[in-house]
């Protein structure tokens, strides 16, 4: 078979852009159905050690501290933004004005305006775009999502939806970008919410109105050093710099559908470690799932004689499962499930079709993380606008 060759260029290299560069190179041995080789053209990133390591260690062709240089090469097809939130917009608005199909980590702004722009630039280019909402790619959340769409759970009546996550419960963890303004714009709203409401949209449908209410519990933090992140600690007495976003955030929801929910987001909850979770009430059935232990799902039905939840174990019965490994019960991994994006992206890349989730459906997040600020200055209920239209 002779396959289309796919330039890639990667901004930033810290742990994603290493998370997506691994995945480029596990294509080709993971589906051979694929119709394309991706090719790892140049790297981008602001430390020059980093931009060493992916030449010498993952086989970029080239390599630069100037991001500018990378969006421009004429061998580039595929820009993957992996660079701070901030930085998002400048970049992918450049790539899109090149002509380059874009692939950006979410957010792919750090603020709703943000995003406006970057989609509006992006259409307006008419090049295909992508957008880092993994979790959604998990096979057992692919089941769920088959589950709901053929009515095995009946009319959804209510929603639960979570990401608890302990990254910023250390208060001498560092003062990275991630807390900043400049560097991450909003803070767990953009960041951790954002996957458990595309979730929901995907599962559940649009959501309609909102109220909401966001905290920062952990107000201010050791400053940084240099290549340091938002995992690394500083110690008692280090000077500090004030925390510019917001912790947690919680939400209640009316779907378009009728459908009620809840939302919770916190990077700085003690216990659990990445919980990105949901739970799905419907009038025949209800099922859960949960990061932490992605390889399985909980489904109770009506209709099974005994009572309380079935454990569903992953296995190449679902989608995507058996390109990793074999049999029911034998486990993948958080890397797997940017393989599988990464896969499904460059595959609407070599077919010309616009992908999902692209930035269509970073505006459908946003809206609604536009309307969850406003109920949170407000205290009210919110409706949901879209607000590229507006």
């Amino acid at each position: 078979m002779t396959r289309q060759k796919i330039g890639i260029a990667v901004i930033g290299f810290g742990w994603m852009g290493q998370a997506h560069t691994r995945s480029y190179l596990r294509i080709p041995t993971l589906f051979q159905e694929r119709t394309y080789d991706p090719e790892l053209i140049i790297i981008s990133d602001n430390l020059q050690d980093r931009v060493d390591e992916a030449v010498e260690s993952f086989g970029f062709r080239e390599g630069t501290t100037d991001w500018q240089a990378a969006v421009n090469h004429p061998d580039v097809d595929v820009v993957c933004i992996c660079a701070p939130n901030m930085l998002h917009e400048p970049i992918a608005i450049a790539a899109a004005e090149a002509g380059k199909h874009v692939f950006c980590e979410k957010p792919v702004g750090g603020t709703p305006e943000q995003t406006v722009r970057i989609e509006a630039a992006s259409r307006k280019a008419g090049v295909i775009t992508g957008v880092g909402y993994n979790y959604r790619w998990a096979p057992l959340v692919q089941y769920a999502k088959n589950l709901i769409a053929d009515g095995t759970l009946g009319e959804i009546t209510n929603y639960n939806g979570r990401f608890f996550t302990m990254y910023g419960s250390d208060p001498m963890g560092l003062l990275s970008w991630r807390f900043q303004l400049d560097g991450a714009g909003h803070g767990v709203s953009s960041d951790i919410l954002s996957h458990s409401i595309d979730l929901a949209h995907m599962l559940v449908g649009p959501i309609k109105k909102v109220v909401g209410t966001g905290h920062t519990y952990i107000p201010d933090r050791p400053l940084p050093k240099a290549g340091g992140t938002h995992y690394d600690a500083g110690q008692p007495g280090d000077p500090t710099g004030p925390v510019e976003n917001e912790d947690y955030f919680g939400a209640l929801v009316q779907f378009e559908s009728g459908a009620r929910g809840t939302f919770e987001a916190s990077r700085t909850i003690v216990g659990p470690e990445s919980q990105c979770a949901f739970e799905i009430y419907g009038t025949k059935g209800s099922l859960k799932w949960n990061l932490e232990t992605m390889n399985e799902l909980q489904l109770n039905l009506v209709s099974d004689k005994a009572r309380g939840y079935t454990t569903v174990y992953a296995g190449d019965r679902y989608p995507y499962h058996g390109h990793f490994v074999p049999g029911d019960a034998n486990s993948i991994g958080y890397e797997d499930l940017k393989v599988i994006e990464d896969f499904e992206f460059l595959s609407s890349v070599a077919a010309g079709r616009q992908h999902h989730p692209g930035f269509s459906e970073a505006i459908d997040y946003v809206s609604v993380q536009d309307a969850l600020l406003r109920s949170w200055k407000s205290e009210k209920w919110e409706d949901v606008t879209n607000i590229a239209t507006i």
